[in-house]
């Protein structure tokens, strides 16, 4: 597949308020922020029959990381593993004040805990979290939390390629699928060269779409509307709103920039 943002998937012109068929909508990494979520779902206006997916990192770092998890629960939402959640379920479920503890309350776990008050995170959302898939093929689409590590197959990678893989993953020099685009989160889009708040960041065949909802240098928390190539954001911080098209979002990372690129003999579909 062709990296460039003008072979995104299906686009097509925006439709207007009456929605005529519909939508596949991804919305990069929220932190708890509940506040932003839900002007971010306002901003949308979202008909019953839009297939919504969230790419992980519900929570942590934000306020209200229980009322997120409660709300994609409770709505039906498709949502991916991050690497927030697993370093969560890595504490819950590892040894009393382990390294995996330590790890996640000084990732943010700290934020969590208080969101869901005295008596803890509860049953159901603890099995919610549990059962969150690592990535999601949407066909055209190919949906994880971080990358994946472009010199192994797919059945070879595990959850530390899928939630926590960065470098590698940025600095391939040719796309994974010849027929899908890689859309994740993860890694704050102006972490990477030549990518402004806000913006999008783009590579070879990939598109990284977590604008930093939680980072005071951004604030941004994203959407994007697979049909139509539109990107809806909500600020968290100043409380602005922006519906704009992905080319006048987008930014294109070289691999150069970030490290020592990969090469893929063989690409699958």
């Amino acid at each position: 597949m062709n990296s460039s943002h003008q072979d995104f998937p299906h686009q097509s012109p925006e439709r207007g308020s009456q929605l005529s068929s519909p939508r596949r909508l991804v919305i990069g990494d929220v932190h708890g922020h509940y506040g932003g979520l839900l002007a971010l779902l306002d901003l949308l206006q979202l008909q019953a029959s839009d297939q919504v997916y969230f790419l992980g990192d519900l929570i942590d770092r934000g306020p209200a990381s229980a009322q997120v998890v409660e709300l994609v629960m409770s709505r039906g939402y498709t949502c991916l593993l991050g690497n927030h959640e697993q370093m969560c379920l890595n504490a819950l479920y590892g040894r009393p004040l382990s390294n995996s503890w330590q790890a996640w309350l000084m990732s943010g776990g700290n934020d969590t805990l208080d969101s869901y008050g005295s008596n803890g995170i509860p049953r159901d959302h603890l099995d919610w979290l549990r059962n969150l898939p690592l990535y999601l093929d949407l066909d055209d689409v190919w949906l994880v939390h971080a990358g994946l590590d472009p010199t192994r197959e797919i059945e070879e990678q595990s959850i530390q390629e899928f939630c926590w893989i960065r470098e590698a993953f940025h600095s391939c020099t040719a796309p994974y699928f010849h027929d899908k685009l890689i859309i994740t989160g993860h890694t704050i889009t102006f972490t990477l060269p030549g990518v402004q708040p806000g913006q999008i960041a783009q590579g070879q065949g990939w598109l990284d779409i977590d604008t930093g909802a939680y980072h005071p240098r951004s604030g941004w928390m994203t959407a994007l509307d697979l049909s139509t190539g539109i990107v809806y954001q909500v600020n968290v911080f100043l409380e602005q709103r922006r519906k704009l098209p992905l080319s006048e979002l987008v930014a294109t990372v070289e691999p150069s920039r970030i490290g020592r690129p990969f090469h893929r003999s063989a690409f699958r579909g």
